[in-house]
């Protein structure tokens, strides 16, 4: 397993062709105090498995903030199929978010649990702005 692409963005969405378009890309972001709320992000995986990993696949992603708290978990299973000819195959996820809670300004980041392996993915970082 490894991971192709990882972001966390303003949207995303899959083409008809196949290609997958993300906007918005978030690295930090500022927040006039604590706890903040982000509106609407959306969290993209892209998942290359190798033909050995064929069939079901448990999937995991917790965003982790400052202090190795858990703010939130996304769950679930993919099946991924056996190779054939071509590419390897492929998991993507999409996973639009609401109404995150960021308790604290400091460093979160995705920690992807995925084929057994754990990745820490997406770095955000919550910047305290008392503005103007």
């Amino acid at each position: 397993m490894k991971v192709t692409t990882a972001a966390l963005c303003e949207q995303a969405h899959e083409r008809p062709d196949g290609r997958i378009d993300i906007l918005g890309v978030m690295h930090q972001l500022h927040a006039p105090g604590f706890p903040a709320v982000q509106e609407r992000m959306t969290a993209v995986f892209i998942i290359e498995w190798a033909a050995d990993e064929a069939g079901p696949q448990v999937l995991r992603a917790d965003l982790i903030g400052p202090g190795r708290h858990r703010i939130l978990t996304i769950e679930g299973e993919t099946e991924v199929q056996p190779p054939a000819g071509g590419a390897p195959p492929q998991t993507r996820l999409i996973l639009p978010l609401e109404q995150v809670v960021f308790p604290e300004p400091g460093d979160y980041a995705f920690e992807l649990l995925a084929g057994g392996d754990v990745l820490s993915l997406c770095p955000l970082h919550l910047l305290h702005h008392a503005g103007d």
